[in-house]
Order: structure tokens, then sequence, then C-alpha cells
């Protein structure tokens, strides 16, 4: 998907990453794959539940696929979402200390991954072995690795956090909160304030933010087949028990979305836009949808090829 991604002029590939699932777990061997296949598409993640996650291991892992690629992966890390499982970070051994809830512990482990990628030192020298006493820091490192992590936020409290940690805000189709306005204006009040705080923090570069969409163009007999009657208004529910809003589904016209699209507030508001493809009708499938919105759907909201 990658490879047909990078044929048709799209900027990177993102893959969703989930636990106890027939889905992607282990995202590094399958990143530093399409980093061995490309030399321009960026590759990444959204997002890498951290709650499963050791940091200092991750770091590892992390800074050898970026250097693997030379410099292209963006690494989506947060909290992680709803699972079907009951407590799945603990049967990997990972349990909340006291005061401590699996929120809480998703944030402590980010912390020290983006510490441990900074090559910041977080061990010891062993005297008996070494003669001498000093910091060691996780190796490799990768030069830049840091200024590419995103935090997938689904709140606009969790953006805020975000930018005071520095990284980069990645904002999905789904926000577990609701204030009544439609998704794209709550999503850009979150990105607003991202903003607002990576200002107030006096980090000394620019943040980026992506938003992601469910985008379905329609062109041929088979696709209104599979998604024709697909296309969906706000959704707004319970998850986790707290009422949540979830993005719409755009699906028809290619010129219809592209005008949907140019006016959502969110888009207009992002630096990337994230579209989510049904992987599994395979890669031709997708690689003609991929193709249709690179041509008829991104222009419309100033994306231009590479």
């Amino acid at each position: 998907m990658a490879q047909a991604a990078e044929e048709v002029g799209i900027d990177g590939a993102f893959v969703r990453v989930h636990h106890f699932e027939r889905q992607l777990a282990s995202p590094f061997p399958l990143l530093s794959a399409i980093a061995a296949r490309t030399s321009r598409i960026e590759m990444g993640t959204g997002v890498i539940d951290m709650r499963y996650e050791n940091p200092l291991y991750m770091a590892e892992e992390a800074a050898a696929t970026d250097l693997i690629s030379g410099g292209r992966l963006q690494l989506g890390v947060s909290r992680g979402s709803p699972e079907t499982v009951l407590r799945g970070a603990e049967a990997f051994g990972y349990v909340p200390p006291d005061g401590e809830d699996a929120a809480d512990m998703a944030r402590r482990k980010t912390e020290v991954f983006l510490a441990a990628i900074d090559g910041t030192a977080v061990a010891r020298t062993d005297p008996a072995r070494t003669g001498i006493s000093g910091g060691l820091a996780i190796q490799p490192q990768a030069p830049g690795l840091r200024q590419r992590i995103w935090w997938g936020a689904g709140t606009r409290a969790t953006a805020q956090w975000a930018a005071g940690l520095g990284v980069n805000l990645q904002s999905s189709t789904l926000l577990t909160e609701d204030t009544g306005v439609p998704f794209d204006r709550l999503q850009a009040e979150q990105i607003e304030l991202f903003r607002q705080a990576w200002k107030e923090h006096g980090h000394e570069h620019e943040p980026l933010v992506s938003v992601s969409r469910s985008v379905l163009p329609i062109t041929e007999d088979i696709d209104r087949i599979y998604f024709g009657d697909q296309a969906q208004e706000d959704q707004v529910g319970l998850l986790e028990g707290v009422r949540s809003r979830f993005g719409r589904t755009y699906a028809g016209e290619p010129d219809k979305i592209a005008a949907e699209l140019a006016a959502d507030e969110a888009v207009r508001a992002a630096d990337t836009v994230l579209f989510t493809v049904p992987n599994q009708l395979g890669v031709e499938y997708n690689a003609r949808i991929l193709a249709t919105i690179a041509e008829h759907i991104a222009p419309a909201f100033g994306w231009a090829r590479a």
C-alpha cells in the first residue's frame, strides 16, 4: 500500500496499532519494511498505545527505524483507544501504580520516551566495569526525530497538554467530548487551543497538526455497491461512559467531497489530512481511491502533489 501511495504522489503512509485484534500490533517491522521499499514517502502511526509500551525499548526501535528511513518517520503515540480486551496492558505486565490510572501511566511513559529519544541519560555506567561513573543515553540516536513525534489527542485539554510537551497534534475522527457544535468546529477549537498553548510554552519551532477524515469517493459501479449508502453526518454517543462526537463519513462523487472538505473548519486549520481507507479491499482498489483523492479531492483544500 505504501509503495502504491508513493507512486501516486501521496505524502505519507500511516498505520493503526491495536492489540488483541486481527490488526497490526507491532508497527516497527512494517515501518522499517516500508522505509526499505520506498524512497520519498513518510511512514508513521496513528497511534501507538503507550499503555502497552516499554518506553526505552520503544525509543531504541523508533530511532533505528528512523535511521533506516533516512529521517522519514512520523510517530503518533497516545493513551490508546477503547478496546474489547479487559485491562489488556496489564496482560503485558504494565499495571498502573497506586495513584495512577491507565491514562496517567501512558502519559508518564510518553515523557520517558521523549526524554530517551532526546538523548537524555536514562541509565548509569557501572564503575566496577568501566572505571568511570556517568550517564548513558539509549542507542542509536536519530537526529530530528523528537520534532516528528505526535500525540493523538481526543479532547481539547489533552491537546493543550501535548503542546506543553512540545509534540505535534494528531486529531482523529473521534473526540471524547461534545459541546453541541459540529465535529469540524469542535476539532478546529481543539487545534486553536493547542496552538495557543504552544505559544505560551515558548517552544522554538512551529508545531504540526493533522486531522483524519473517512473519505470514500464513488467513481465506478463497484464503489456504489460498496459505499453508496455510507455517507453519514456527525454521530454523538457514549464511549466508555463519556459523551463523545464522531466525525462524519464523506462518501459520494469526488467533486462533492472536495467541496465539503474545502469548507471543513478543521481541515482548513490543519497542516496534514490523513485519509482512512478500507484496507480490507486490497492494494489495487485502495491505490485507485488514493489516486482519486490526490487528483480530484485534496487539491480543493490546498494540497499539491510532491
